[in-house]
């Protein structure tokens, strides 16, 4: 259920477009909304989650907040149709694509980004959304994120006929390993397996996709024949690994998010394991508060009132400040309540593997949807040019 927005340049590409093309005078609301519900076309609910173990077979089915009223949805949408989605709301040409960031330039009011094919670009705001290994996170001085310890496999099996199966997340948890598969549409399967590193035979694994791919069939060989089929059915090309980094929370509380005309959002932001599901949301969630606290600070004045740069340096300075005031505390909320849940549904032992069945599954569950239900404000901007 995850979208990152992976570079930074994207996220200057954004702003920059903002700044010429000014803020529009409708609800922007109604274009999210717009969004919402061409993605819903193509991706179902999720009105269960089945939970389970190799050992004790128990799966006990726990209901999705909107089965029962509580008005959460839970889907898993493809990244780059969500991207693409987004895209299509926005003015041609305002991103740029496949233009890495190699070093940032402070100058004055603006920063100059030197790029990979030796071009620059100069930025009156700089938002690094480029990931866990951000340069921009880099420069503003942030720790960089830490190993958790485990490893997640990623794979889409491709159903061309359609799969058939009814639209529930269905979880496994069983000596160290979390395996997950969940319908992404009518005709595909999207599943993942996470694992920790003390299980991992082969140092070349995360290398060699064939290896990675039996690997998690040899995991899961007590599963229902579904579980199973469905990594089976996944071409090669499909599956990727990689090791799970999160930030210490505590470093959002001491450390700086944004400094002048430059902040981090997103994974640069909020790095997470992918426990309670949120890394996408939550960067959408992000881009919401960015945009009202950049808007609020430079539609106070009409633009053509404002005098110089160093005024208008100062009231982008004044929004990201606001921005990072607002999400400094939900994002070490994200990060530590992913810990924890990963820390109880990957757990091994007998005792745990009790309280888990028993007790913990529907705890770490409610906890999941209590994250995911988080409002992040309205979008609702107006101003002239």
């Amino acid at each position: 259920m995850s979208m990152q927005v992976g570079t930074a340049e994207l996220s200057v590409g954004i702003i920059r477009e903002l700044m010429n093309y000014g803020f529009c005078s409708y609800s922007v609301d109604q274009h999210l909304e717009g969004i919402g519900n061409s993605l819903r076309e193509h991706y179902p609910q999720i009105p269960w989650v089945q939970v389970g173990s190799s050992v004790s077979g128990a799966t006990p089915e726990i209901e999705s907040p909107e089965k029962n009223g509580r008005g959460n949805e839970g889907r898993c949408v493809r990244r780059k149709e969500l991207l693409e989605t987004l895209e299509r709301e926005l003015p041609h040409g305002t991103l740029l694509y496949s233009c890495k960031v190699v070093s940032i330039e402070d100058t004055g009011y603006r920063k100059l980004l030197h790029l990979a094919d030796g071009s620059t670009l100069k930025t009156k705001v700089l938002i690094g959304c480029d990931g866990v290994n951000s340069l921009v996170v880099k420069w503003l001085g942030l720790p960089k994120p830490i190993y958790s310890g485990r490893s997640a496999i990623r794979g889409f099996a491709e159903y061309p006929d359609g799969h058939g199966f009814h639209p529930s997340l269905h979880v496994y948890f069983e000596g160290g390993v979390l395996y997950s598969y969940v319908p992404c549409g009518a005709y595909c399967f999207y599943w993942f397996c996470t694992y920790n590193s003390s299980l991992q035979y082969d140092e070349g694994m995360q290398e060699n996709r064939a290896k990675m791919k039996q690997f998690v069939l040899s995991k899961i060989s007590q599963l229902p024949k579904q579980a199973a089929e469905v990594v089976e059915m996944t071409e090669l090309d499909s599956i990727s690994c990689s090791p799970l980094k999160l930030r210490l929370a505590w470093n959002l509380l001491l450390g700086n998010i944004s400094k002048g005309n430059v902040c981090v959002a997103g994974d640069a932001l909020h790095p997470m394991t992918p426990d309670i599901g949120q890394g996408g949301c939550s960067a959408l969630g992000d881009g919401v508060v960015l945009a009202r606290c950049l808007a609020e600070a430079l539609l106070k004045k009409p633009r053509n009132e404002i005098q110089n740069e160093e005024e208008e340096y100062a009231r982008v300075q004044k929004g990201l400040e606001k921005f990072a005031k607002e999400r400094r505390w939900r994002s070490f909320s994200l990060i530590s309540a992913a810990y924890v849940v990963g820390f109880i549904q990957q757990r091994d032992g007998k005792v745990m593997r009790f309280l888990r069945e028993k007790f913990l599954s529907r705890f770490t569950f409610s906890t999941v949807w209590k994250m995911a239900d988080f409002h992040c404000g309205e979008l609702n901007i107006s101003g002239s040019k």
